[in-house]
């Protein structure tokens, strides 16, 4: 095996790499501190600072007008996705929450991109159920329960487009995805990384950015 090529993030130089990123909107900056306050405990749902600018690269770059997001949580990647879609673009985003959705409808409106939202609350498994069958997804940001992670895959990857781009975040899950121990979301997380590596419909690479992302192409 080849030695890792990697080089350690010391905080000076995260920092440097979040000053190289296109500077994060206000509104994405507000939402940050909004839900930091708001849900402490929680607020390590957020995707990560360099996640946000990366997601409006890849919606710009596919130069997606349909695009499926599983877990909301506060709505910070929502917004981002929102933010570069084309006027005509939709995020349908999926959440069970009421209370932590609610800052994201607020800051959505704030930003004037509400437009471009739908909101869905409920088991996200049935709101992928119901939408149409055909592919015409462009791009899918799956970021939500980990034991879901396959079933999502399964109803969104058919889905998705010839040359559409399906993200799925926290494919390294704390690094505990190689612990022969792992159970619970890390063992889910590698059950459907295996899944993904074996899927003949799409093309994937996992990249080291934040917790782990995958990027698949559908074929």
């Amino acid at each position: 095996m080849p030695e890792p090529k990697n080089t350690p993030l010391t905080p000076e130089l995260y920092a440097y790499v979040l000053a190289q990123n296109p500077p994060l909107d206000p509104a994405l900056e507000a939402l940050a501190d909004v839900t930091r306050e708001h849900f402490p405990e929680a607020a390590g749902m957020l995707s990560a600072p360099e996640q946000a600018p990366l997601l409006a690269f890849l919606v710009r770059l596919t130069g997606a007008r349909q695009v499926v997001e599983v877990g909301t949580f506060t709505g910070f990647a929502t917004l981002a996705m929102a933010q570069a879609l084309p006027a005509d673009g939709t995020v349908l985003t999926c959440d069970v929450s009421e209370e932590w959705t609610a800052y994201g409808r607020e800051a959505w409106a704030a930003a004037g991109v509400a437009d471009r939202i739908r909101l869905r609350l409920g088991p996200a498994l049935e709101t992928l159920r119901g939408l149409p069958p055909e592919p015409h997804l462009d791009l899918v940001y799956l970021d939500a329960d980990k034991g879901g992670y396959i079933g999502y895959w399964e109803e969104l990857v058919p889905r998705l487009r010839p040359g559409g781009l399906l993200v799925a975040d926290n494919v390294l899950y704390h690094g505990e995805v190689t612990d022969p121990a792992a159970s619970g979301p890390a063992l889910a997380i590698r059950e459907f990384n295996d899944h993904v590596r074996r899927d003949p419909r799409t093309e994937a690479v996992l990249v080291t950015v934040a917790d782990g992302v995958t990027l698949a192409r559908r074929r």
